[in-house]
């Protein structure tokens, strides 16, 4: 893989570990690492020695931040018509029916959900938090809402996305509400996941991955019709994207509460 992606798998207990590996830019996801991570999703449907993946973030800032801000996306004219990059980057997007353990330390916000969306289960160590950073800089919260409001109670959810930056939700409160379902001390997330994943791989294979499909089942046709108006809202609602580098230039030093 790239310098953006790497990949570990042990054959002995049929986990494969996928890092996010740009910690100079916070594990930003460029048009290059979400067309690897595509790559790499579609890649494990094939290889049976995979039998779980847990996926996690190089460095200690970061998890993922979601889209690089230096990533420029040509959009068609019409309102009716987005290109989202990071609509495919997810495990369920590529059809991968193998169970997903995200494991988190530091920042996840933004496009960081739609890794967290598709995971089976979230574990995340004390230095982890969560926020979606959209509205701040005059953009609507779409795909994401529709991710995080299926894994935790709606009006977390929705406080998360219309507080912007102005809040981010600590590890602890990210496992009380349900959104995370291991909380571990700082630096064992990883550990932690890797450690559920091998109980799951040492199942049967054709058993769990029909549990993952079944579970998947339980919300799908919500989110199929919640995605099928994300891109007329992002299109109405989003500020021009030179209004939006002027926020983000104005806002990214304002303070933050964490709760």
């Amino acid at each position: 893989m790239s310098e953006g992606l790497r990949i570990a798998s042990d054959k002995d207990t049929g986990v494969a570990v996928l890092t996010l590996d740009r910690p100079e830019k916070l594990n930003a996801i460029d048009v290059g690492l979400a067309a690897e991570l595509a790559a790499a999703w579609r890649a494990f449907r094939f290889d049976d020695s995979v039998r779980a993946v847990v996926v996690t973030g190089a460095g200690e800032r970061a998890f993922c931040t979601g889209l690089d801000r230096g990533v420029e996306v040509a959009q068609p004219a019409s309102p009716y018509m987005v290109d989202d990059p990071l609509l495919g980057i997810g495990p369920k997007a590529n059809d991968l029916w193998k169970p997903v353990i995200a494991a988190v330390h530091g920042m996840a916000c933004g496009g960081a959900f739609y890794l967290l969306g598709e995971a089976e289960f979230i574990v995340a160590d004390e230095t982890a938090t969560f926020f979606d950073p959209h509205t701040t800089y005059g953009m609507v919260s779409a795909y994401e809402s529709v991710y995080t409001a299926h894994r935790m109670p709606y009006g977390e959810a929705a406080r998360m996305a219309l507080m912007g930056t102005a809040e981010r939700i600590s590890a602890r409160r990210a496992y009380d509400i349900g959104l995370v379902s291991e909380l571990t001390p700082r630096g064992g997330a990883l550990d932690a996941a890797v450690r559920s994943a091998t109980v799951i791989a040492a199942c049967p294979p054709e058993g769990v991955q029909g549990t993952v499909r079944a579970l998947w089942t339980a919300h799908e046709g919500a989110r199929a019709h919640a995605f099928a108006q994300a891109a007329q809202l992002i299109s109405l609602g989003n500020l021009p994207l030179e209004r939006q580098a002027e926020l983000f230039a104005t806002r990214r030093s304002n303070g933050f509460r964490v709760r």
